[in-house]
C-alpha cells in the first residue's frame, strides 16, 4: 500500500513529526502558564512559601521577593506565548533562560529533587528549540506561510516553505 505522506517525506516534511512537537509545545504551554496564573490569586503565599524557602540562603529578601514577582510573570506570558506558538524562538531561549535562573536558585538551597525536575524542563525548552522549525501548527508558522503566500514564493519547494520562521 503506497505511504499517502510519501511526496511529503520526500521534501522533508513529516506530519507526525510536526504534530508531535506542535502537541509537545502546547502542553509545554499548558504546564508553563497554568504555573504563573494559578499563583496569582495565592501570590502572597507563593512570596512567602519563597522567603522561607531561601531564609538562610545567601540571597538577600529583596532579590528573593522580586524573583517572585519575575517567576510569575514570566511564567504567565510564556506560557501564553507557548500556547499560540508566537515568536517561538525567542520564547523558548527565555523559557530555558528562566530554568537555569531556577536551576541557580534550587542549586543555592541544595534542593536537589527540584532541580532534577528543572533540569527536565530545560531539556525540554531545548528539544522544542532545536525542533521549533517542525512545528506547524504554531502562530509562527502560519504566518511564515501567509507571508511566503503573499510575496508569491517561488514554487521550488512548498512544503519547505512551512518550516520558514516569522521569528528567525
Amino acid at each position: 500500500m503506497p505511504d499517502p505522506d510519501a511526496e511529503l517525506k520526500r521534501h522533508g516534511a513529516d506530519p507526525d513529526l510536526e504534530l508531535a512537537v506542535s502537541l509537545a509545545r502546547f502542553g509545554l504551554g499548558v504546564n508553563i502558564a497554568l504555573h504563573g496564573w494559578t499563583r496569582v490569586p495565592g501570590f502572597p503565599q507563593f512570596a512567602a512559601h519563597l522567603d522561607q524557602q531561601f531564609a538562610h540562603s545567601i540571597l538577600p529578601p529583596f532579590l528573593v521577593r522580586a524573583s517572585a514577582y519575575g517567576i510569575v510573570g514570566a511564567e504567565c506570558a510564556l506560557g501564553l506565548l507557548l500556547l499560540v506558538g508566537f515568536a517561538l524562538r525567542a520564547t523558548l531561549a527565555a523559557g530555558a533562560g528562566l530554568m537555569i535562573v531556577l536551576l541557580l536558585g534550587t542549586c543555592l538551597i541544595q534542593d536537589w529533587s527540584a532541580a532534577g525536575d528543572q533540569l527536565i524542563y530545560l531539556g525540554f525548552y531545548a528539544f522544542l528549540l532545536a525542533l521549533r522549525r517542525r512545528d506547524a501548527w504554531s502562530l509562527d508558522a502560519r504566518l511564515a506561510r501567509a507571508q511566503a503566500e503573499h510575496a508569491g514564493a517561488p514554487s521550488i519547494d512548498p512544503v519547505q516553505s512551512r518550516y520558514l520562521s516569522a521569528t528567525d
